[in-house]
């Protein structure tokens, strides 16, 4: 699970990479894209914070799985000291 946030981060952080690229390239060369340099830069903020929320639930959602993980092998491994310490 936490594997597709982490994808959905590094695309979204990608694309605020390139909008943040968008504000340097002058107006001539978008013809029929938003010229406003302060628009590619709010699109650019707006991805990017995005894609670090996404990177976060992706490490919180791998952490929280890891402990649920450990707690099982855990619970398996008394189960299992229980039942040898039986006659």
């Amino acid at each position: 699970m936490s594997r597709n946030f982490y994808i959905l981060a590094a695309t979204l952080v990608f694309f605020a990479l390139v909008s943040g690229a968008m504000t340097l390239v002058p107006s001539s060369f978008q013809p029929g894209l938003p010229a406003n340099a302060s628009l590619w830069r709010t699109v650019a903020l707006i991805l990017l914070l995005v894609g670090l929320t996404s990177a976060l639930v992706g490490v919180l959602s791998n952490l929280f799985e890891q402990v649920d993980r450990r707690n099982e092998e855990a619970r398996m491994a008394a189960r299992r000291r229980r039942r040898s310490d039986r006659p």
